[in-house]
């Protein structure tokens, strides 16, 4: 299982070669209670991810949710408990902290921008933009948070970009050759940065057309231009600071890499509250 194989490699990290402090301080059978509290308001995601880590140092560790992924929860609110043994709490700790907190950075930026695109009927998305080997649970938190998922990997869809064009000498003839491989039942979809090469998109049968960093009047001029013969999606510098003025334009999607390459983590910390 991927995740299985994250929690692995990041426990590694930390791990491999023991927590001498750790080991030196606590005896292995000395106990005690411990709580995740939030530093700032947020979504809260990573739960199932940070049980499994904890799992995975002890598994006699007690896990316990206080609040649900998904939730918005207040600075200063408790989001879980988990009780055992002291050395596997703080072998744990920073490991599950890293995931609850990336993870949660991404959920409350995709809560916020969802929301905004709900307000135009624009449905927001992420990208493959997405931090090394932690895409599915970088994806995952951007469904917790109320966005949407674009392609996973490479083969989920057909999405002819600017250097598929180059190599291939035009946009026509790279969908020519898409079409003669792949058969007529999966969409396929074509970055364009112009009007020109948006008719000729859509004269070649492109399903989704994607205007790649252009300005919000060329995105009108486009729209305007396609008049509903293709999905439109919008990609390329769109931020938290634009994406209202791009959702304006009333576009069917707005993909963001901003939603997992850039967000900032979310601050949650770890206290013992008592030993046992």
């Amino acid at each position: 299982m991927i995740l299985d194989k994250i929690i692995e490699l990041a426990l590694e990290e930390d791990l491999s070669l023991g927590d001498i402090t750790s080991d030196a301080i606590f005896a292995p059978q000395d106990k005690a209670l411990a709580a995740i509290t939030a530093k700032e308001d947020l979504v809260l995601c990573g739960l199932p991810t940070a049980k499994e880590v904890f799992a995975a140092v002890d598994p006699d560790v007690t896990f316990t949710p206080l609040a649900n992924e998904g939730d918005a929860v207040k600075k200063g609110q408790r989001v879980l408990e988990v009780q055992g043994r002291v050395v596997s709490i703080l072998k744990a700790e920073r490991t599950a902290l890293n995931f609850m907190q990336r993870l949660s950075g991404i959920a409350t930026a995709a809560r916020e921008y969802a929301a905004i695109g709900q307000k135009y009927g624009v449905l927001i998305v992420d990208t493959r933009k997405t931090q090394p080997g932690m895409r599915r649970l970088d994806k995952y938190a951007v469904r917790i948070g109320g966005a949407r998922n674009h392609r996973m990997t490479l083969a989920d869809s057909v999405m002819i970009k600017d250097n598929h064009i180059a190599a291939a000498g035009s946009i026509t003839k790279a969908v020519q050759k898409v079409k003669a491989v792949i058969g007529h039942t999966p969409k396929i979809e074509v970055e364009t940065t112009s009007l020109a090469e948006v008719q000729e998109a859509l004269q070649v049968g492109a399903d989704i057309i994607m205007l790649d960093n252009m300005t919000p009047d060329e995105i009108v001029r486009c729209k305007q231009a396609v008049a509903g013969r293709a999905i439109l999606e919008v990609s390329g510098g769109v931020n938290r600071e634009n994406l209202e003025t791009y959702c304006k334009t009333s576009v069917d999607v707005i993909s963001m890499g901003a939603l997992t390459h850039s967000v900032p983590a979310k601050d949650l910390s770890l206290k013992i509250v008592k030993y046992l």
